[in-house]
């Protein structure tokens, strides 16, 4: 069977009922009660109730019997209102749960080496040792997604102030900074090596007597120093350059 997703996990309303999707996501927690057996569904919006009976897929039913923590899941069903009782109102998704007709198991997963919910309490190698778990974490997840929306908010805010977003080269040549450089050696030219930049301060110079006039970037700088609070040795910072301007025009 072909799959294609519908819906994420966490996008799903109560004005949703009756409507066919599918759904595909990591399980979160199953629970069997009395043969109906319940799957919390997630992917990074959220989580949907998935729920698998006799009566409406044998065969879905019994391979959801299988199905354990971290399983990666494909699920067609139709949305339904969840019985009284049932209402999580915790969850934005608390009001429904999806009734399985169609389930594939599109991976397996072996028993994870913690609880994914309860990282604050795992040591802090373990979690880099198995970091494709530790991404996803709900709070991790979100400050990611954190990132990527406030770097579109700054990529169309210096758009709509005629700036040009241009891409300086990495592999460059060592130049006096306020760093060490991190060195990267020539294959073609032995004995020779690159730089990483600390900063585009050069190119972004080289841009403005070039005539390009306003220059922005979201720019990867490199510095081999000692760890700080305000100090890493890989960084992103916004890096402007612009002509023709007054201290009024930028404070």
């Amino acid at each position: 069977m072909e799959w294609k997703r519908s819906n994420y996990c966490g996008d799903l309303r109560i004005e949703d009922v009756d409507s066919e999707v599918v759904l595909m996501g990591w399980c979160q927690t199953r629970r069997d009660h009395g043969g109906v057996i319940f799957v919390d569904l997630r992917d990074y919006t959220g989580i949907s109730q998935v729920v698998f009976k006799m009566e409406i897929s044998e065969v879905a039913h019994l391979l959801a019997d299988t199905i354990r923590g971290e399983f990666v899941l494909a699920v067609r069903g139709k949305v339904a209102h969840r019985i009284e009782g049932n209402v999580n109102p915790k969850l934005p998704t608390g009001e429904i749960e999806i009734l399985v007709e169609t389930l594939e198991i599109l991976n397996q997963s072996l028993t994870p080496p913690y609880v994914l919910d309860n990282r604050d309490n795992v040591d802090e190698k373990l979690r880099l040792t198995y970091r494709f778990l530790d991404l996803r974490d709900s709070t991790l997840q979100n400050n990611l997604m954190l990132r990527s929306q406030a770097m579109q908010i700054v990529r169309n805010y210096f758009t709509s102030q005629r700036f040009f977003e241009i891409e300086t080269p990495i592999l460059t040549k060592s130049t006096p900074e306020g760093a060490r450089d991190y060195l990267v050696p020539s294959r073609v030219n032995p004995g020779l090596f690159y730089a990483l930049p600390q900063s585009p301060q050069l190119f972004k110079q080289l841009l403005m007597i070039s005539g390009y006039d306003r220059y922005m970037q979201l720019a990867r700088c490199f510095r081999d120093e000692d760890l700080r609070g305000n100090r890493q040795p890989e960084f992103t910072q916004i890096d402007l350059e612009l002509s023709f301007t007054q201290p009024e025009e930028i404070f």
